[in-house]
């Protein structure tokens, strides 16, 4: 069943929403920027047309590496990482649960996705 979820970075400078399914599981991944950020992400890989950026478009920075197919946005106010767009499925994106309101990341089990073997 499809849900409505909201988020912000810590600042509150970007804002996003998006529909997906209920958040019972993240995801990590070991490659060499996710495992610095160290961010819990959402398992489920969200379609363009149930992602919506409300507000901070020209707060969003932008990181890019290897491949530069996947695209790493974060507040280039506050720093946190927000949301990216994934190498998997370009286009298409996981979320940083930390920043998705009324959701405890901690609370969470996790798979863990082997991105470090990836390309």
């Amino acid at each position: 069943m499809s849900q409505s979820y909201r988020g912000s970075c810590h600042c509150g400078a970007v804002r996003f929403s998006y529909r997906g399914e209920a958040i019972e599981r993240g995801l990590r991944c070991n490659c060499s920027l996710c495992i610095r950020k160290g961010a819990m992400m959402s398992a489920e890989i969200i379609a363009p047309e149930n992602f919506r950026i409300e507000a901070g478009e020209d707060a969003l920075g932008l990181y890019q590496f290897g491949s530069s197919i996947a695209k790493h946005y974060f507040c280039k106010r506050c720093g946190i990482y927000t949301f990216h767009q994934t190498i998997r499925k370009p286009g298409h994106f996981r979320v940083n649960l930390g920043c998705v309101d009324g959701v405890d990341p901690l609370a969470l089990e996790a798979d863990v996705f082997d991105g470090k073997h990836l390309l």
